[in-house]
């Protein structure tokens, strides 16, 4: 009698989808009902719902570039390719649930999730703004918080001790 391990891509590929469909849904709210720049209080002087386009990449970085479109076309491409190899893995990695399968689906929903925006309209939504003893963290969305929840977990994975395998 043979065993077969359950593959559990279907379950990792719905937390990416998950994670895709609470971007969405939040960015397609924020520019219903939020004007471009503005921003609603949620805790003064701590945290607000905003509305801002995000040209560049994490932190708008390059978002001031003297060309945007050159920028536009190289992050759009590079999100592509981590979108392709974090889905090699997560195919190869799929019959397993583990802290490093979770992360990868993690970055994936995110990922996807940002490259709909750059694709389509050119810059991303980001709209939760923080401020933290008066210093303003730039603007960012859930899927940015998935990607660096799913980097915390896979550096979190990196420190943990794990069993040699025996081949």
């Amino acid at each position: 009698m043979s065993y077969t391990v359950p593959r559990r891509l279907p379950w990792l590929l719905l937390i990416s989808a998950v994670v895709i469909f609470l971007d969405r849904l939040t960015k397609s709210w924020v520019a219903a009902h939020i004007p471009l720049y503005g921003a609603i209080p949620v805790i003064p002087q701590v945290l607000r719902i905003s509305h801002w386009m995000n040209d560049g990449a994490a932190f708008s970085l390059f978002a001031d570039s003297a060309s945007p479109h050159t920028v536009r076309y190289v992050l759009t491409a590079f999100g592509c390719c981590l979108v392709i190899g974090v889905l090699i893995v997560m195919v190869r990695l799929g019959s397993r649930m583990t802290l490093i399968t979770v992360a990868l689906a993690l970055v994936l929903g995110g990922a996807l999730g940002n490259l709909h925006d750059r694709i389509l309209y050119g810059s991303v939504i980001d709209f939760i703004e923080v401020h933290i003893f008066g210093y303003h963290w730039p603007d960012f969305n859930v899927a940015d918080s998935s990607i660096v929840t799913g980097a915390c977990l896979l550096f979190l994975d990196s420190l943990l001790p794990h069993k040699q395998s025996a081949e």
